[in-house]
């Protein structure tokens, strides 16, 4: 097993990785359209990939990418006094299912741990599944309860 940084070969792996994660866990986003997923994701990952902002780990065998997290730098307005560093928001967390409960997930997050540690960024956010809370406890991460979220209401 490889762990390194996506780059733009890995594009096409990941655009199905996402729509698979995603109709796993719900069924009816595979009544969307394939090709405008695609296309979207295509331009968000080619953007990502090239940033300064997102930093997505994957883990491969034989080339194939088996799992992955996205990584998102969030920077702080500086604060008198301290050495402001960015904290890191986590998302797409996903390990195909073949390769579940092998320890690639876990693997992948201990260099993301050891990732963050070394640049010093302040804390990782994620927001786990119910089923993965665990997964995240035994790396060390803890329930808080501290954000607060605003959904705007969506006019059609």
């Amino acid at each position: 097993m490889n762990i390194r940084l996506a780059q733009k070969k890995d594009i096409a792996q990941l655009i199905q990785m996402r729509w698979d994660f995603t109709i796993e866990h719900n069924e009816k986003a595979a009544d969307h359209d394939l090709e405008e997923f695609q296309m979207e994701c295509r331009q968000f990952l080619e953007r990502a990939i090239e940033s300064n902002s997102w930093v997505i780990w994957i883990a491969e065998i034989n080339e194939q990418v088996v799992s992955h997290i996205y990584m998102e730098l969030i920077h702080k307005v500086p604060r008198p006094g301290r050495i402001t560093h960015p904290f890191v928001y986590m998302t797409n967390v996903y390990t195909i299912p073949a390769e579940r409960n092998k320890g690639i997930g876990s693997n992948l997050l201990t260099v993301v741990n050891k990732w963050v540690e070394s640049n010093e960024y302040e804390f990782v956010i994620v927001w786990p599944s119910d089923d993965s809370i665990e997964f995240y406890k035994r790396k060390g991460y803890i329930s808080c309860n501290e954000a607060m979220t605003f959904t705007p209401s969506i006019k059609s």
